[in-house]
């Protein structure tokens, strides 16, 4: 259960869908509550990260951190809270997609400098930390961090070059080693006295600036800052530094600005509430859909989604095809992330655990299912078989996206092309594979132009294989990935090379 009340694709007992790696917000506010209100911030940025949360706050003489497995809500409450005392805050919820799922890899990750401590939150992922572990280890061979006690993340890499230099401030160290760091990341961080917020020169992953009658906030959707009563500023720009302090915001510019953010945030990573370069994802997602049903037109009794994922482009089918929107499926909104596993019986019953369909509303209809997008199958597949057990004439699958063909190096879990089921196949075959009776996926134009953003402002590389930012090395993409030969990629122009 996405914490916007959108249900992920795992919607079947162990199916996992794409998942962002995390969510940041950071808050600096004199008087003000900062523990709750970065916990109202978490709360409203659970969809991205579920597996763990974490809140470090600033007294201006000490950091205090308290971080545990699970959701926002399981880990904290008043008492917890009310021992995060400070003006300043930074919090953390996340999904992994480096490191493995511990409490050790929890963030925010801690760190010492000559000057204090430093409190870190990372959202995205880096695609040069052995490149970074090696400049760690050649310039602070001595460095004390959380890689010592067994953290595997490349947030903790960043923490420890963050705090190696002891003849250097924090913000100097900061504008020196971020040029050297690539991928995606959307870093906040603090020390005793100055919250930091940072991102990667493409802007892959969303950052927001926000402020309040008494202070400032950063976070990764603009949901956040109204959750908290913050008013939108700006974005934080690719290649930027912020800091603020008593002295209020000051912005530095570390890299030029190549922008190229995830359209995936579009399709489905955001809340449809956000805002992302000045266009609301309820209206884009709403777009995709009216495109979708010009692009893969099909006589049907009614559009209905997949709840809730599926929803806004479900409606913006209906309204460009004149076929009645209605809800076909009702869900369980209080099935959610369980550390229970389910009995041999219940695993059986699959789908039914989160969607249970409405018969008197299916039955003998033609239907068409808007989802946004496919990526393993298993859950379309047992979609349209309980849809047709319940009495449904035909299933027509509406797909608001292009086809998943290639694994993402940049924060979202589908690393691997052996994972997607369209990485190889022809439509046929999916629809076939998935038992629909027919089968559309949105064009590549038409979801790029919804986002109203420039397509070469955009990283489709799931898409499209074309990577904005160099990729790991050979051995980290794996054999599924260089089927074809870097060569022949790097010719076509769909890698950058390092």
């Amino acid at each position: 259960m996405r914490g916007d009340g959108k249900l992920n694709h795992d919607i079947l007992p162990g199916e996992k869908g794409p998942q962002d790696q995390c969510g940041v917000f950071g808050v600096w506010a004199p008087g003000e509550e900062v523990s709750k209100l970065t916990y109202f911030g978490l709360y409203a940025l659970q969809h991205r990260g579920q597996e763990s949360a974490g809140i470090a706050t600033s007294t201006g003489e000490n950091i205090l951190v308290y971080k545990d497995m699970g959701l926002v809500s399981q880990v904290f409450n008043e008492a917890a809270l009310e021992s995060l005392k400070g003006h300043i805050a930074v919090g953390h919820t996340r999904y992994s997609t480096t490191g493995a799922s511990h409490w050790r890899n929890a963030q925010p990750t801690l760190g010492r400098t000559a000057y204090g401590t430093v409190a870190l939150g990372h959202n995205g992922n880096l695609t040069n930390t052995a490149e970074l572990l090696e400049l760690l280890d050649e310039r602070y061979p001595d460095h004390e961090s959380e890689l010592r006690g067994g953290n595997t993340t490349d947030t903790a890499v960043l923490t420890a070059l963050l705090t190696g230099n002891p003849d250097s401030s924090l913000e100097q160290t900061a504008i020196e080693l971020l040029p050297k760091v690539k991928g995606a990341y959307c870093l906040v961080f603090m020390d005793e006295s100055t919250l930091y917020a940072a991102r990667d020169p493409q802007g892959v992953r969303p950052l927001v600036l926000g402020r309040l009658e008494r202070g400032w906030v950063v976070a990764s959707e603009s949901a956040a800052l109204d959750i908290v009563g913050a008013s939108y500023v700006r974005e934080v720009e690719p290649g930027e530094l912020i800091a603020i302090d008593e002295n209020g915001l000051r912005s530095s510019k570390f890299a030029e600005e190549k922008r190229a953010g995830c359209v995936f945030e579009y399709v489905y990573l955001a809340r449809p509430d956000t805002a992302i370069s000045g266009r609301v994802v309820y209206e884009a997602r709403v777009e995709m859909g009216r495109t979708l049903a010009k692009e893969h037109p099909v006589e049907a009794d009614l559009v209905m989604p997949t709840p809730e994922s599926g929803t806004p482009a479900a409606i913006g089918y209906s309204e460009q095809s004149g076929i009645p929107f209605g809800h076909g499926l009702v869900k369980n909104a209080y099935v959610g992330r369980t550390f229970i596993e389910p009995s041999q019986t219940i695993r059986q019953l699959g789908i039914r655990l989160k969607l249970n369909p409405l018969k008197a509303v299916i039955a003998g209809k033609r239907l068409i299912v808007v989802d946004d997008s496919i990526v393993r199958g298993n859950t379309q597949r047992a979609l349209v078989k309980m849809l047709k057990e319940a009495g449904a004439a035909e299933v027509h699958v509406r797909i608001s996206s292009p086809p998943i063909t290639w694994p993402c190096f940049y924060g979202i879990d589908f690393a691997s092309r052996a994972e997607l089921l369209a990485s190889g196949l022809a439509m046929d075959d999916i629809r076939q594979s998935i038992g629909a009776d027919s089968l559309g996926y949105l064009s590549k134009d038409g979801m790029v132009e919804a986002t109203n953003q420039p397509e070469e402002k955009l990283c489709t590389a799931c898409f499209t294989g074309k990577y904005p930012i160099a990729l790991p090395a050979a051995d980290r993409l794996g054999k599924n990935l260089l089927e074809r030969s870097v060569a022949t990629i790097e010719a076509e122009g769909h890698v950058h090379k390092s």
